[in-house]
């Protein structure tokens, strides 16, 4: 805990959410901002679809494998020490992104940048409730949150206008300003801080078969090896049985005991899965296919941000009142039939008849759906294990959009097609919206079945602020007493 508690509109304060939402912008952004950058990537470098693949799995695939493992790390030898070395981390690994000469030594930089990652994201609200005082943290979450969506709008905007104006090894480059911004804050305005009682123990056994289970798991996916897939799923298995027996796990599997908590992460998978395959082939079936410029590839989805920061509160309050049951239901639903409207996309496509009306259909069902999804997680466990909890939901949305893009192109038949193949890949990008589409109705039959609202209204309970704006993943709750 921090030594003296620090009032939001001091100058301190402010600082220390400015280095928080940079911070955290930056892993935040990376994925968004990557996406718009892959066809130009494809071009430069070569690789296929697979490279492109591996281009996000490679850091999806470290922070999800990670991530409570870096909260963890955060919360035994400093939060802020964590904070600022994933962020150098993430930044030297950024360089080597735009250095790289060709496909392999960009996906193995990816990999690291993923490292860092998942070094600094966990840390980011973990430093805002240690260090600011309590009267003032509300405000302050949902001063990091807003903040947060609006970065989240502008970045995609940004990084598309980046690749068409100056080249995409320039979205890397990017982060290194910001990065020394957050480093020369943090070491001038951020306290440290520890959690008195984490664990005298790491579950390092833990997170080395969570990488390797998943890493294994990837690679059989994307490069079509079914032996490697399987020696996957038996790492992931061993994985389980490790966390059911260890005192100190990553994974508390007391948590599952819950049906709230297993049915919301259940669903957490099934739509994360489907953003993941969503937002990786629709900024490419627009540029490959319809023609667009990479700056208008990345406006064309910045409606669905813009409804998540202005509606997502609302959503929120409402399912404090009603439960998350209706609209962790309803809103799936809503976003499937936004992905069929989005089988009207192919050569030529006009915005406002073709891409609008199903970008903005799937940003009202993202809409309902996040904010009411979170509080599922939270209410579903005691307060003090509130952190734990949004860590590992945290972490199953990110490893479902891992496997998505890692298995949608070969289910859709697109594995080996060829970036010039503008026929095939529309083809194959229509039977992935499809898919995505029954991941999406398969998530709303699993809250009708497995979320239970109350009979009666609950009690007031505190302010509910915006939630983050991140499509890649929802937020990482402080742990109680952090």
């Amino acid at each position: 805990m921090a030594d003296q508690p620090i009032a939001l509109h001091s100058p301190r304060g402010r600082w220390i959410v400015a280095a928080t939402v940079l911070g955290s912008s930056l892993a935040m952004l990376d994925s968004t901002i990557v996406n718009v950058a892959l066809p130009r990537i494809g071009q430069s470098l070569g690789g296929g679809l697979s490279g492109l693949q591996w281009t996000l799995s490679g850091y999806t695939l470290a922070l999800a494998s990670l991530i409570l493992l870096g909260g963890s790390l955060g919360d035994r030898y400093g939060r802020r020490r964590l904070f600022v070395i994933g962020t150098v981390w993430f930044a030297v690994a950024s360089a080597l992104c735009a250095a790289a000469p060709d496909m392999t030594v960009l996906v193995g930089a990816r990999v690291l940048q993923g490292i860092g990652a998942a070094l600094l994201t966990p840390g980011s609200l973990a430093i805002i409730n240690a260090s600011i005082a309590e009267d003032d943290r509300g405000a302050a979450i949902g001063l990091w949150s807003g903040l947060g969506g609006v970065a989240s709008a502008v970045g995609p905007l940004v990084g598309g206008w980046l690749v068409e104006a100056v080249g995409w090894r320039s979205v890397f480059l990017l982060n290194l300003p910001l990065a020394v911004v957050v480093v020369w804050v943090c070491a001038r305005h951020v306290p440290e801080s520890r959690d008195p009682d984490a664990p005298d123990r790491l579950d390092v056994a833990g997170s080395a078969l969570a990488v390797l289970g998943l890493g294994l798991l990837t690679f059989g996916l994307i490069e079509r090896l079914p032996l490697a897939a399987v020696a996957g799923v038996v790492a992931m298995a061993v994985f389980v049985e490790v966390e059911r027996r260890s005192p100190h796990a990553l994974v508390p599997p007391s948590l599952f005991r819950s049906r709230m908590f297993t049915g919301a992460n259940l669903v957490t998978f099934a739509v994360y899965a489907a953003l993941g395959g969503v937002f990786f082939l629709l900024v490419l079936q627009l540029q490959t296919v319809a023609g667009y410029s990479p700056i208008e590839a990345g406006a064309a989805t910045i409606p669905v941000t813009l409804l998540m920061l202005v509606l997502s509160a609302r959503a929120g309050r409402w399912s404090q009142r009603h439960g998350p049951r209706i609209p962790m239901t309803v809103g799936p639903l809503v976003a499937a039939a936004g992905l069929v409207a989005m089988l009207r996309i192919g050569h030529d496509a006009s915005y406002p008849t073709d891409v609008l009306p199903g970008v903005v259909l799937f940003g009202l069902g993202l809409s309902a759906l996040v904010a009411p999804l979170t509080a599922a997680v939270l209410g579903s466990v005691p307060v003090g294990r509130s952190g734990i909890a949004s860590g590992v939901n945290n972490a199953v949305a990110r490893t479902s959009q891992l496997l998505a893009v890692a298995a949608l192109p070969a289910l859709a038949g697109i594995s080996g097609v060829g970036p010039g193949d503008a026929d095939a890949f529309s083809d194959g990008f229509r039977v992935a919206m499809l898919i995505c589409v029954g991941l999406l109705v398969a998530g709303a039959a699993i809250a009708a079945v497995l979320i239970r609202s109350p009979r009666t209204a609950p009690p007031p309970a505190p302010v509910v602020t915006a939630p983050r704006c991140d499509v890649t993943g929802p937020a990482v709750a402080p742990r109680e007493g952090s």
